[in-house]
């Protein structure tokens, strides 16, 4: 007997006293859990997203819709990025005044090829307060997940309020689980056992989000 049919028959044995008409697991499982921690209005959910995104060493911008182009032309100036990649789906005039030069998100695109490029600018899906995590989703403004995972620096636009929640049930239900969601609290990092901080491992050493509205 092999280990997955001795796993099976563990299950089944474990169900032979279930009736067959029994509820459901959608219905039988408790969905009465908090949806948010504590009570905020949109300017107090804005400042602890703001919080927790800089608390995960993320660098945060404010700014209004008519200044986000010179906001990005001036946070990729800072950088001195010279090549920006652009998802097929982003806005235009949110890079109108940076002189950097775009390169399009391309199937063809190998990761070496994206890890010569200097910058990366997408919009995102939601973003979370309470975890100051930014969702993607893979929609034509932010592109596909390796573009935003391969270059070392990544700028990501949030519209605020509409695209700012509170708490990750409300998150999800704004989310279509088919769609490859990419959730970002902060710029890759990892430890080893030493406790040893090491950036950029696993995606961008550096997040910079614009809250824009």
């Amino acid at each position: 007997m092999s280990s997955r049919e001795r796993i099976l028959g563990r299950v089944r044995r474990a169900l032979t006293d279930v009736p067959h008409d029994d509820t459901p697991y959608e219905r039988a499982v408790a969905r009465d859990y908090l949806r948010e921690h504590g009570e905020r209005d949109v300017a107090q959910t804005v400042d602890l997203l703001a919080e927790n995104l800089t608390d995960y060493r993320a660098i945060v911008h404010r700014c209004t819709p008519a200044d986000l182009a010179a906001t990005i032309a001036g946070m990729l100036a800072a950088r001195g990025a010279r090549t920006v990649l652009v998802p097929p789906g982003l806005d235009a005039g949110w890079l109108a005044e940076t002189d950097a030069v775009r390169i399009p998100d391309e199937v063809e695109s190998t990761a070496h090829e994206l890890d010569q490029v200097d910058s990366v600018v997408t919009a995102c899906a939601v973003a979370v307060a309470e975890t100051g995590t930014i969702v993607l989703d893979g929609s034509p403004d932010q592109g596909r997940r390796r573009i935003t995972l391969v270059p070392d620096h990544h700028i990501c636009v949030v519209r605020v309020p509409e695209q700012v929640v509170s708490s990750v049930p409300q998150a999800l239900e704004r989310l279509d689980p088919v769609r490859p969601l990419t959730w970002i609290s902060g710029p890759s990092a990892t430890s080893d056992i030493e406790l040893d901080r090491v950036e950029g491992v696993h995606g961008p050493r550096t997040l910079e989000v614009v809250l824009v509205g």
